[in-house]
């Protein structure tokens, strides 16, 4: 995943343009880009301390922590439709499968039949306790961080979560865990599941604030 811009910065990529081009943004203006990061790594919560309106350094939070959310390791899971995907690139997953009614497959082919609770060294299958795709609602793929922000803030659409079950998720889950342990050679989500559990509760604190829908990481 590459950075080709300071979070929150004033030029932003508009989808379908092909490019980019300056648009005016108050918000930005009011402080310094960011500092640079490298794309396997995130950027510390101290970092976020120059922002000092706490709306617009919710904002700057929840853009840095979508740099995992619709990193594939998370996205895979998250799909538009009804079968995951794999690798990156948005890979269909091999061999063909569907979601079933809750997620977990259907029957005969069901998420566990290959899926184990860790990952499979001799067979290269990723192995996560609980493994199952997110349901429809959470689908994360070709969304924008707004888009995603908003789906984890409406209860309706999250599982019926608080913003306090969405941090201890996000910070404690096992199946979550694993986007930075996914063995056989595949990229792990950017930092560390510590870290990007404190991004979600940073940004929970700040007033859990969702980015323009121009924005990106």
């Amino acid at each position: 995943m590459k950075l080709a811009l300071p979070v929150m910065a004033s030029v932003f990529f508009l989808a379908g343009a092909g490019g980019c081009r300056r648009q005016p943004d108050t918000e930005a203006a009011q402080w310094e880009p960011l500092p640079r990061v490298d794309a396997r790594e995130l950027r510390s919560l101290d970092m976020f301390q120059r922002i000092e309106d706490p709306k617009q350094r919710s904002r700057a939070l929840f853009l840095e922590a979508s740099r995992v959310l619709l990193h594939p390791r998370c996205a895979n899971c998250h799909p538009d439709g009804d079968s995951p995907f794999q690798e990156t690139g948005f890979k269909p997953h091999d061999p063909p499968v569907t979601r079933g009614p809750e997620g977990f497959g259907v029957v005969g082919m069901e998420c566990a039949g290959c899926h184990q609770d860790r990952n499979q060294a001799l067979t290269r299958v990723p192995g996560a306790p609980n493994w199952h795709l997110a349901p429809l609602s959470m689908a994360w793929v070709g969304k924008s961080p707004r888009q995603v922000c908003e789906q984890l803030k409406d209860p309706a659409r999250n599982g019926g979560k608080t913003l306090a079950q969405i941090v201890e998720h996000n910070a404690h889950d096992e199946l979550v865990a694993w986007g930075w342990t996914p063995g056989s050679g595949r990229e792990p989500a950017p930092g560390t599941q510590e870290q990007f559990g404190a991004l979600v509760g940073a940004w929970v604190e700040t007033g859990a604030e969702c980015p323009s829908e121009e924005a990106r990481p």
